[in-house]
């Protein structure tokens, strides 16, 4: 997996991406990530990189020149095998004004081969760099960031932690908030191909749920009994209807997305009536 990443502040990136599981996949070859600088690509004596935009308004706009140039220079392929899916690749433009972000974007992003992410500015990009140039545009939220950087960041680390490799445990992707809608975990089988007994639970669209670790009693704050007593199916089931639980009182839209289990229907059933 190869990240192009095109900005007007090259330097934003020595940080963010050379910590934790991003730093490890690029050291062991899993990811590559090169920065290009947009003003390389300007050529007037001053480097300038916008302009007023036509019709008058307040601020600048991002020049559709050294993006383009940009993106000449890399050899992608061209949009339509992009879009159609030809070819494994995206040029991504980071605005207000894309689609949100979301797991299920990260997940679709990770199986490519490389991704190229425009970072906007000021306020914003000229138009025809979305119409004729990008095949994909994203917003990581409802709010306006001041450039697309900090949204380059995080695109770049939710797909890299999903690239084969990149988690020491692969399972731990399964389990976390936003896994994968309708997803059925695989049981763990034995040499003689049985299945073993299982304590997780994958998120299918759900906040994970709560994780306790040692002291099991700190500040006359304790842990569920149940997490100590040795019985995997209740931890599982224990689980299961904390996220339920978590996920119906944080972020209950993400429940209409759901397939839900008879099992999870009679355990959402049971919270809502402890409620009432």
């Amino acid at each position: 997996m190869k990240f192009d990443i095109l900005t007007i502040f090259p330097d934003f990136f020595r940080g963010p991406l050379d910590y934790g599981i991003v730093r490890r996949s690029r050291q062991a070859g899993l990811v590559q990530i090169e920065v290009h600088d947009l003003r390389a690509f300007a050529h007037d004596r001053h480097r300038t990189v916008d302009d007023r935009p036509f019709g008058g308004g307040e601020g600048m706009v991002l020049k559709p020149d050294p993006i383009f140039e940009c993106l000449d220079g890399l050899e992608l392929a061209p949009r339509h095998d992009r879009v159609s899916g030809a070819a494994k690749q995206s040029v991504v433009l980071l605005s207000a004004q894309g689609r949100r972000f979301d797991q299920a974007v990260a997940s679709e992003l990770s199986a490519l081969d490389r991704i190229a992410l425009i970072c906007g500015r000021y306020e914003g990009v000229d138009e025809r760099v979305a119409e004729f140039l990008a095949d994909r545009e994203l917003s990581i939220g409802d709010y306006v960031l001041s450039g697309g950087e900090l949204a380059a960041a995080v695109v770049v680390d939710a797909v890299t932690r999903l690239v084969p490799g990149a988690l020491g445990n692969e399972a731990s992707a399964r389990q976390e908030s936003f896994g994968r809608v309708g997803e059925i975990p695989s049981p763990a089988i034995d040499s003689n191909g049985r299945k073993l007994p299982d304590s997780t639970c994958g998120s299918g669209g759900l906040l994970d749920y709560p994780h306790y670790t040692r002291p099991a009693e700190f500040r006359g704050h304790g842990i569920p009994d149940v997490l100590v007593s040795g019985d995997l199916d209740q931890i599982r089931r224990w689980r299961r209807r904390a996220a339920l639980q978590k996920t119906l009182r944080n972020r209950p839209d993400l429940l209409d997305a759901m397939e839900l289990t008879a099992e999870d229907k009679a355990l959402l059933a049971q919270i809502r009536a402890e409620t009432i």
